[in-house]
């Protein structure tokens, strides 16, 4: 008869072996290992912006009086030259009509001088006073009509209704204003930059280096469908601010962009001999990023590095990194300083592979 406590303590015996075995298989993991690449990138540089219409103005009355009509809405389409507004223009037409009447007269007084100087009746002095008096009388028709001229307000080129300030029957005084009207074929978009990021955007410049267009990344986090050029910076640096400003001029086909809207510019950054690494391969201990870099002996050991600019699943490093380092990628939490392990160094594009086929630029 076997006894039941030996049969218990080889069933012991043997799971324990079994759990030491798993354990010491455990401790002997390979983990991936790869080396930071150093190479010329593009970045992009993002910047809170404002969108502004390449043409906004404000229309105000030329003249004082009643608001007699309105011809078109807020947020409507107009054409250049196309009446928006009418003034109640009676006392004007009266003026301009008085206007008319003192020319005839003038004109005939001057016909009838002319006859008689042509027959030696009257001098010719006669005649150039009757002149210079039908010259003043068609001045004050020509102001007249100008007057009636500003009881109509009409669109001084393409664009589109702003709210109203006034209604119809409104009594209006001269220069109050009535709306304003903006040209979104063509947007202005204004950003600030800090003074060392204006200096790498000149030089890389003057250097001959052709940046791709800005973006426009809109409110929603969409970007917008058409790309900006960068057309004017200002000429002085805002002292408070170490800032200057930047204009970038975008296409507005589909009328998506209006006047005063929010966003971020995407500026392109051409950065030379960028020291680069996957950001899975990063952790974070109070806000500071840290990797795991392996020494000659294998042995693990955590390092802070400065991350200059993330791209997608990449980040760039400043500080704390070369290209001869050996950088822990995979299972960096179940590692520990100190710790000696066995890897497999693998070729950075090799990993740049599995992120969803990025590809660094």
């Amino acid at each position: 008869m076997r006894n039941p406590i030996l049969i218990c303590l080889a069933y012991l015996l043997i799971y324990t072996g079994c759990h030491q075995a798993h354990h010491t298989q455990s401790e002997e993991a390979t983990f991936s290992v790869t080396r930071p690449i150093q190479k010329d990138t593009l970045v992009y540089r993002d910047y809170v912006c404002q969108v502004r219409s390449s043409q906004h103005i404000e229309l105000r009355a030329l003249e004082k009086g009643y608001l007699q009509n309105i011809y078109v809405d807020e947020g409507q389409h107009v054409k250049k030259g196309q009446l928006m507004f009418r003034i109640l223009p009676l006392i004007y037409q009266a003026e301009m009509q008085k206007a008319k009447a003192e020319v005839s007269f003038t004109e005939i007084e001057y016909q009838n001088t002319k006859n008689l100087a042509d027959s030696n009746i009257v001098s010719s002095k006669e005649l150039a006073l009757a002149k210079a008096k039908l010259d003043k009388a068609e001045a004050e028709l020509a102001l007249a009509q100008a007057h009636l001229g500003f009881t109509e307000i009409r669109a001084p080129f393409d664009g589109i209704m702003n709210r109203f300030h006034v209604r119809l029957g409104s009594l209006i005084d001269e220069g109050e204003l009535l709306t304003t009207l903006s040209d979104n074929s063509r947007m202005w978009v204004y950003f600030n930059v800090p003074e060392a990021e204006y200096l790498d955007y000149v030089l890389s410049k003057a250097d001959g280096i052709s940046l791709p267009a800005v973006k426009l990344q809109m409110a929603n986090n969409q970007l917008f469908d058409q790309e900006g050029i960068i057309e004017t910076i200002e000429a002085d640096f805002n002292n408070e601010t170490g800032n200057i400003a930047f204009r970038a001029t975008f296409p507005n086909p589909r009328g998506i962009l209006r006047h005063g809207e929010t966003g971020n510019i995407l500026m392109p950054v051409a950065l030379k001999n960028a020291v680069i690494i996957p950001q899975k391969a990063t952790f974070e201990i109070l806000d500071r990023k840290y990797v795991f870099v392996i020494d000659e002996s294998n042995t693990v050991q955590s390092r802070q590095i400065t991350v200059d600019t993330e791209l997608p699943h990449l980040y760039v490093v400043s500080e704390g990194l070369t290209t001869d380092d050996k950088i822990l990628v995979e299972g960096l939490r179940k590692v520990k300083n100190n710790q000696k392990i066995s890897y497999n160094l693998l070729i950075f594009g090799e990993i740049l592979s599995g992120l969803n086929g990025m590809h660094a630029e």
